[in-house]
């Protein structure tokens, strides 16, 4: 990378927001532009998260660009491997190899307020972009809990998001922190491998069936002959979930229904009561993100796998030792507990206008107008920003709404002219937030009875959308000017008295 090369967009990240961001540039004709990728190939959290049993809980046709549908998906909930060889060819197919700079880390971005352009530091050099689309994601950088004695664990350790592909599990003795949506995964993928399992538990999911088959070569075969069918598909799969909203953010109670479903589900493969009893939740089913999986249950069953009902509390040399006692020795240590969601690095190292990061701007909850533009960071745009995640449906919906917004944005800097930038009045922002938080008091996830990684540090729900898809992508199809400052590059006291006198004369 060239030291201070000038591009007019400049993108963070490669997962499906960057190379969602890059298709679109491309098609409304803007070709100046890189996307700033820290690893060495294209694929964000389905490059870093190749865990055994690493799959999609949204099916395929939805879990996919509107702009590239895949005929060819295997299966109805695609895996690891066949999401990331989709972005892969998504990245050939649009012709993006050309803007890709890999191993190109941001370390540090400051808004220059003279040039009003980014300055931006990354492990390869420096260059500088009129505006930067931010598409890290919300699951890029693994959290793992500071356990006293971690230090000192004599066996192996690693996240999820960070498998150790070289380490043999065969006969092993494993602890499994967690159960999220990548524990639920693991677990089965690896019980009939390992010599012992010990699940640490700190709070049970309810969890469904995962409905999953391989999708049939005539059914490939039409879809590659009708493309119509595939997006047919597609369509019924949006709607289905599109319908399924209100119960989630309007009528929780309604949701009772689906935890019977789910009770009968553990029940089918849980037979043991004292075991039923430790996965059953106590609070309203959809609080946290409901998870599927048709082998979790049978494998916590098995006679090599303990399900501790407490979080991991300390460790001792090779033995840990769970909040209520309970003490496990073990050979290794995964950590399935998530990822900085509200209070993603990335924000750290963004300085804007005022001279203040983002963190800090952010530091009594994230707060961006339509999910995109914080004040005082001039042309600057989030994918998947706060209040745009889903707790239903596919987050390529969510993507695709707000690439819309992004090629209006640019759109209006043209119309403007001139070097121009858009800040997001504060007023703008606080509207717009205090509205989702007010739709967001009556959803299930904030009434639910749960504690989630939705919520910050305060409590406060800065991670979901409170709505349809549908609500979102008609809140940002087009830019509203009235809720930006429209922010001009100065002109020089001189230029302005010669320029007069030349009038006058």
């Amino acid at each position: 990378m060239a030291e201070h090369e000038h591009v007019r967009v400049a993108v963070i990240g490669s997962g499906f927001g960057g190379l969602g961001a890059a298709v679109r540039l491309r098609r409304a004709g803007i070709t100046d532009f890189v996307v700033l990728e820290r690893a060495d190939s294209v694929g964000g959290t389905w490059r870093d998260n190749s865990y055994p049993g690493c799959a999609c809980d949204v099916p395929s046709h939805l879990y996919s660009f509107s702009f590239a549908p895949n005929p060819e998906w295997p299966r109805t909930f695609s895996g690891q491997r066949h999401i990331r060889a989709y972005l892969e060819h998504v990245t050939d197919l649009f012709g993006l190899r050309p803007h890709l700079r890999f191993d190109s880390e941001v370390k540090l971005m400051t808004w220059d307020n003279d040039k009003l352009r980014w300055n931006i530091e990354t492990t390869r050099g420096t260059l500088c972009a009129d505006v930067v689309v931010s598409a890290t994601g919300p699951l890029s950088d693994p959290k793992v809990p500071g356990i006293p004695g971690l230090d000192s664990f004599p066996g192996q350790v690693f996240h999820s998001a960070r498998w150790d592909h070289d380490y043999d599990l065969r006969g092993k003795r494993v602890a499994m922190v967690g159960t999220g949506a990548s524990a639920i995964q693991i677990v089965p993928a690896i019980q009939r491998q390992v010599g012992r399992l010990t699940l640490f538990q700190r709070t049970p999911a309810w969890v469904m069936p995962r409905v999953d088959r391989a999708i049939s070569g005539a059914e490939r075969r039409l879809h590659r002959a009708l493309p119509f069918t595939t997006q047919l598909r597609r369509g019924l799969l949006w709607g289905i979930r599109e319908l399924q909203v209100q119960a989630f953010t309007k009528h929780p109670d309604e949701l009772g229904l689906v935890e019977q479903l789910a009770k009968r589900n553990m029940a089918r493969a849980i037979k043991d009561p004292a075991l039923r009893a430790k996965l059953t939740p106590d609070y309203r089913i959809g609080c946290k993100r409901i998870l599927l999986s048709s082998e979790y249950y049978p494998a916590l069953a098995q006679p090599n796998v303990d399900v501790v009902a407490s979080g991991l509390s300390e460790i001792r040399g090779s033995t840990v030792v769970a909040a209520d006692g309970t003490e496990a020795e073990v050979d290794a240590i995964i950590f399935g507990t998530g990822f900085h969601v509200t209070d993603m690095p990335i924000a750290e190292r963004v300085v804007g206008a005022e001279g203040i990061t983002l963190a800090e701007s952010w530091k009594d909850g994230m707060r961006a107008l339509r999910g995109t533009s914080a004040a005082g960071f001039p042309n600057l745009m989030t994918i998947i920003g706060p209040n745009t995640g889903l707790g239903n449906s596919s987050m390529i919906l969510m993507i695709e709404s707000q690439l819309n917004y992004m090629v209006d944005y640019l759109r209006q800097l043209d119309v403007l002219g001139g070097r121009t930038a858009l800040d997001a009045r504060p007023s703008a922002v606080e509207n717009w937030s205090r509205k989702v938080q007010e739709r967001m008091k009556r959803t299930v996830w904030n009434t639910g009875g749960c504690t989630s990684w939705y919520l910050d540090a305060s409590g406060r729900n800065t991670v979901v959308w409170p709505g349809t898809t549908t609500e979102f992508r008609r809140a940002t199809r087009r830019v509203d000017l009235a809720e930006y400052q429209v922010v001009r590059k100065p002109v020089a006291e001189a230029s302005v008295v010669r320029g007069r006198s030349g009038a006058t004369a």
